[in-house]
């Protein structure tokens, strides 16, 4: 419990974050890439070995495999993942542009987008299945135009093999190159390829503090889909309208999902907090995960009592959460006053749980407070923009003077002389 009533907006300072990014799990994180980097397969399989209890030197999933798996999911599953299909592909293809023509006097220049050849999509796994995070990063590759997509899920280390649910995501989202390797290994895998799996452009997918620095530490080599996605954050805003069982549900939704993530309620009113609270402690008297979730709200589980909408905008700003709910009067107003966070949910009625299965934008989002610059996860994230200039003799006199001009002042001859030469020719 922080209370911060009677600092307004200064809060500078007081608001606890926990260390993700150490110096233990960057070294071995740094080892197992480097390991990966140098011997392949071999390294990968004695990773999953180590980490997950599953030998499989035959680590990609065969099309037998996925095909009996969409064939066994239930039709409710089915029916589930194909209208999330179909609201996330609609909602990125709005986020395609045309080409794009710029005339100047002559000068003409074309920009257009064109999409990354190959990219790998990272899904968590081993203890859960998640057959929504397929969708919300397969999706935006393909409606990019993406033609080779590999995705890289743990095994299961009783099954020994991908989750059934999984697997159907991908067949219904149009994915069939699945790899039965997770961690910071397949991270290594994907940037740098091995015999099994072709080196990759553009890597995307959430997940633990060791995919995240993985992901970190390959940045450069490949690219890097949005940004910092790690474990799971949330901020639940509420106010004496809100009802205390679904702010409290709300913050309990995203501490479920394991270690190291961050769950806030912030208010300005005191028996608010208190009633979420007790909600909170009721309903997971009957959870099946409630060891998960007193697990991370123990390291990770905040409640900010402040002095008005104002102090909240500044502490939301602050934590720059993955996920901000604002369960409170008139939420869009205060929601367009946020600067930072990965995705807003407004009102009594949109829990983010929402936006985590079926609304349509990605749920791979910023965490870790990149959300002070980052966003979610778009078809942008596997495109490049390309431009094609081209000039005529009108456009080469017209501009190319200032050419000189600028070429000159950096000391830069042959600049300058490129442009001379097109409007002196030399006297043959």
């Amino acid at each position: 419990m922080l209370d911060l009533r009677g600092r307004g907006t200064s809060i500078t300072g007081l608001l606890p974050r926990p260390e993700l990014t150490g110096d233990k799990p960057s070294a071995v994180v740094a080892e197992i890439l480097a390991e990966v980097r140098h011997r392949g397969d071999n390294a990968v399989c004695a990773y999953t070995a180590h980490f997950d209890g599953v030998e499989n030197p035959h680590y990609r999933v065969s099309s037998d495999e996925i095909a009996s798996a969409l064939a066994g999911v239930s039709p409710q599953l089915k029916a589930a993942i194909e209208v999330a299909v179909t609201n996330v592909r609609r909602f990125h293809e709005h986020q395609l542009r045309p080409e794009a023509v710029v005339e100047n006097s002559g000068m003409t220049v074309r920009a257009f987008q064109k999409p990354v050849r190959r990219a790998g999509l990272y899904v968590p796994g081993g203890r859960a299945a998640y057959p929504s995070t397929v969708v919300m990063t397969a999706i935006p590759a393909l409606v990019a135009g993406v033609a080779e997509i590999a995705l890289c899920v743990p095994p299961n280390r009783t099954t020994q093999k991908v989750a059934p649910e999984v697997l159907a995501a991908a067949a219904l989202s149009g994915v069939t190159e699945i790899y039965a390797v997770g961690g910071a290994q397949a991270i290594a895998a994907m940037a740098y390829g091995t015999e099994t799996i072709p080196a990759v452009d553009v890597i995307a997918g959430p997940g633990n503090v060791y995919v995240a620095l993985a992901k970190q530490q390959v940045a450069g080599h490949v690219g890097i889909a949005a940004a910092f996605a790690g474990p799971s954050e949330v901020v639940v805003v509420a106010d004496q309208t809100a009802n205390p069982l679904f702010a409290a549900i709300d913050v309990i939704l995203q501490a479920e999902h394991g270690p190291d993530g961050l769950a806030w309620l912030v208010t300005w009113d005191e028996e608010v907090a208190e009633a979420v609270c007790a909600a909170g402690d009721a309903y997971l008297e009957t959870s099946s995960r409630a060891e998960d979730v007193r697990s991370t709200l123990a390291e990770g589980g905040y409640v900010a009592l402040v002095d008005d909408r104002d102090a909240a905008v500044a502490v939301i700003d602050a934590i720059a959460p993955e996920h901000l709910e604002l369960q409170i009067d008139d939420a869009v107003s205060l929601a367009r006053r946020v600067t930072n966070a990965g995705a807003m949910f407004c009102g009594h009625l949109a829990p983010a749980s929402m936006g985590d299965y079926i609304a349509g934008p990605s749920h791979v989002l910023p965490t870790y407070g990149s959300a002070r610059f980052a966003s979610a996860l778009t078809v942008t994230d596997f495109l490049r923009d390309h431009h094609i200039v081209t000039i005529d003799q009108a456009a080469l006199e017209t501009f190319g003077p200032h050419v000189v001009a600028l070429a000159e002042v950096e000391g830069l001859p042959a600049h300058a002389e490129s442009i001379r030469v097109r409007l002196e020719p030399p006297a043959s």
